[in-house]
């Protein structure tokens, strides 16, 4: 008779729950996909028979405002995360490396806002918004994301350049770099893997974001995420059209998932 070893039988019941939370994780998405492919009079019998469509990715793609929504959202998460990082980085290494009244200052303002729900900025963010005219506009979609990713982002950083020894940066240094030359040639690229994983997260939070752009837009720069609730109509919910506009905006996201994840797991082990 086989004999198994304790630490097998120990791992069948974490195998287990791992496979148990890998379906639940997967299911939704499962049948989002089938839903998005079934055509009206079966979408809710997607467990049914094989009459699969694609006709509903044909309407939305003739549908402008959808696309449009679309060339804003990828434009306002590109843009958002650019900027983020370009401050996010030089934040990270000033709190790790520099350690005075301005760091501290810093430090403490971030750390304020960052535990105030950012649910809360949405109010006074609109009637500033409407007060500057920014309203309905990039700038004004773009600097609430930017600051919500300087306030938990900068955390981040501080974190993986303290994980970078300091002594290479002393070196050069020594050897006559700048603070500035030791920190584009010596902590930037050992940071890169971290920069990395940050950029795709950030673009995936932007890109996924749904309250700044319901409250922050209207007409004129339709998103994504908003434009998806305009299939619920007074005569019910579309939800064949709703599930293969979701499907579309699932791509991007898993496309950069896909190629970014050796980044974001490298950086988060640092």
């Amino acid at each position: 008779m086989r004999q198994f070893h304790k630490p097998f039988l120990f791992g069948i019941p974490v195998y287990a729950a791992l496979m148990l939370v890998c379906f639940l994780f997967a299911f939704p998405v499962l049948w989002l996909i089938l839903t998005s492919v079934r055509p009206p009079a079966d979408m809710y019998y997607v467990h049914r028979g094989w009459n699969f469509t694609f006709e509903n990715f044909g309407v939305v793609f003739e549908n402008e405002r959808v696309v449009e929504s679309f060339i804003n959202s990828a434009v306002i998460a590109t843009l958002s995360t650019f900027f983020s990082l370009l401050v996010t980085v030089c934040s990270g290494y000033m709190l790790s490396r520099f350690k005075g009244r301005v760091s501290s200052s810093w430090f403490g303002l971030i750390y304020v806002f960052r535990c105030v729900p950012y649910i809360s900025w949405v109010l006074p963010l609109y009637f500033v918004t409407q007060k500057y005219g920014v309203y309905d506009t990039y700038a004004g979609l773009l600097l609430p994301h930017i600051a919500v990713h300087i306030c938990f982002f900068s955390w981040l950083m501080k974190g993986f350049f303290d994980g970078i020894d300091p002594s290479m940066e002393y070196a050069a240094l020594i050897d006559g770099c700048t603070r500035w030359g030791a920190f584009f040639r010596v902590a930037l690229p050992s940071a890169l893997p971290a920069i990395s994983a940050l950029g795709v997260l950030c673009w995936l939070f932007t890109w996924n974001e749904f309250l700044f752009a319901l409250i922050l837009t209207g007409e004129r720069v339709p998103m994504a995420t908003v434009v998806m609730a305009q299939f619920v109509s007074e005569m019910g919910i579309e939800w064949n059209l709703m599930a293969a506009t979701a499907v579309l905006a699932l791509i991007p996201a898993f496309v950069l998932t896909l190629f970014g994840q050796k980044y974001v797991l490298k950086g988060l082990k640092m």
